[in-house]
């Protein structure tokens, strides 16, 4: 920048400043002006830094309690439009925001233009790059995308509601790329085809190409995608084929390329499962992973996720959350992978039971189904004021045990003295009677009962709580010691 000094009009002989000197300092200061204003007529959205860049710990504090939003992936798989996804900002603007639901995420393959329902077309996909090999908008999907804007116009929109604009994003490098040797922005000389590797390439989407760790070119290729999506408000990446295997070295890159990138965007790892003998590592870099695989709207996911989750309960921390998953219910496959529209399969006992896990758990929240069109009663399960103040407030939650089909989980609540207590039947066929000593719960004494789904008090307790479920419930309590 050309810095300007205050000159007397004469120097310390006496002579004076002659009009050559002023006319030559004016013209040296007309051409940085008009250099700075060439530079800023791009035609296309750029790229800037915002705010400080973040570091290992700090950020943690862009998600001190679990993230709350909603996903397409469940009903709209790799085919969502803007259309869809503001319908789905505008409901949970009016109806969710003041519960803590903030998130809207557009998930997978928002670059191919021809896209397809139950599963993805990888015959003939049609990419939208730029000319750094990064994946843009399809135009076709995503009309505010055009000129070169991006995401940019839809995430001030999803902002304008007091929302927090998210997307899916696949590790690696395009493949598309690769092959048209595009350069890396940021690494001069360095093409994509210099810093791929076919090893460890996704099984189930062929569209990108691993990123070799150490590469010239690796970490700023990253570092560029980052700086695009910063640009474009992004506030969440959800960054898939991350954990199984797990991929230490992009892992790493992506820290290093959302702290240099200068805006908070939250990173999710996905899907699982994620190795727990990894969760020292993934705690260190990423906001929340996946415990498991894809949980649908079929019974056997659920007890699934409970039995893996066990040894997930120690990392369970502000700022790092091990993740259920997406939430499969309401109004679900409307374009998803699997199956045809529907409302979730899930009876109304499994509905409650996998919410009630999922909030004492401390999960994220990603509900699945398409907003506007699911039912009063799914509504409910996202707007109970009580378990979402356990769910967002709890601490040292743990498990009691899992035996027979015989689940119980606790928390509590440090500031009010609550403690929660969901038990849980995963049984097909029998009715079961689960018993939980207070003194386990540190509740010496006696304690009042309050059925948390349905705010109903019950009797108080002393020295154990015995309930009876019928196969596939649940019961949610909060116990007050006396």
């Amino acid at each position: 920048m050309l810095t300007l000094l205050t000159l007397p009009l004469s120097s310390k002989n006496g002579q004076r400043i002659t009009m050559k000197t002023i006319f030559l300092a004016l013209f040296f200061l007309f051409l940085h002006l008009i250099s700075g204003n060439a530079q800023n007529s791009q035609p296309f959205h750029k790229e800037v830094k915002l705010h400080p860049p973040g570091n290992q710990s700090g950020f943690r504090q862009w998600a001190l309690t679990p993230p709350m939003g909603w996903n397409s992936w469940d009903c709209y798989g790799p085919t969502v439009t803007e259309q869809e996804v503001k319908a789905n900002a505008d409901f949970m603007a009016k109806h969710l925001k003041k519960y803590g639901w903030k998130y809207v995420v557009v998930d997978i393959r928002w670059y191919v233009e021809n896209d397809k329902a139950g599963g993805y077309n990888q015959t003939d996909p049609r990419f939208v790059l730029d000319e750094w090999g990064r994946y843009l908008p399809a135009v076709n999907r995503f009309p505010s995308a055009a000129n070169g804007n991006g995401f940019k116009p839809l995430a001030d929109y999803i902002h304008s509601k007091g929302l927090k604009f998210g997307i899916h994003v696949m590790r690696g490098i395009p493949g598309e790329a690769v092959r048209k040797k595009l350069p890396v922005k940021g690494a001069p000389g360095i093409t994509a085809d210099q810093l791929f590797s076919r090893d460890l390439q996704c099984k189930w989407l062929r569209d990108n190409y691993t990123i070799v760790s150490g590469k010239s070119g690796a970490q700023e290729y990253y570092n560029s995608i980052l700086d695009l999506y910063a640009s474009w408000g992004v506030d969440f990446i959800k960054v898939d084929d991350l954990s199984k295997p797990y991929h230490t070295g992009e892992i790493e890159m992506l820290r290093k390329a959302i702290d240099q990138a200068g805006r908070p965007i939250v990173l999710s790892t996905s899907p699982g499962e994620t190795p727990v003998d990894q969760a020292g590592h993934v705690s260190k870099h990423a906001n929340m992973w996946r415990m498991v695989d894809d949980v649908w709207d079929v019974w056997r996911d659920i007890p699934h996720l409970m039995k893996v989750a066990q040894g997930w309960y120690p990392f369970i921390s502000p700022g790092t959350w091990p993740d259920c998953d997406m939430i499969p219910l309401g109004h679900i496959s409307i374009r998803g992978e699997r199956g045809e529209p529907r409302m979730t399969r899930l009876t109304n006992n499994e509905q409650v039971l996998l919410m009630t896990f999922f909030t004492i758990f401390r999960s994220p929240l990603m509900f699945g189904g398409d907003l506007p069109t699911s039912d009063v009663s799914t509504i409910s399960l996202l707007t109970n004021k009580e378990v979402l103040r356990m769910h967002r407030e709890s601490t040292a939650v743990r498990q009691l045990f899992q035996e027979g089909g015989k689940v119980a989980v606790t928390s509590r609540n440090e500031r009010t003295g609550e403690v929660y207590l969901a038990l849980f039947n995963l049984h097909d066929r029998e009715n079961q009677e689960i018993r939980v000593n207070l003194a386990e719960l540190g509740i010496p004494g006696s304690c009042s009962v309050t059925e948390m789904w349905n705010n109903e008090k019950q009797d108080k307790v002393a020295g154990h709580l015995t309930r009876s479920l019928s196969p596939h419930s649940s019961v949610l309590l909060k116990l007050k010691p006396r």
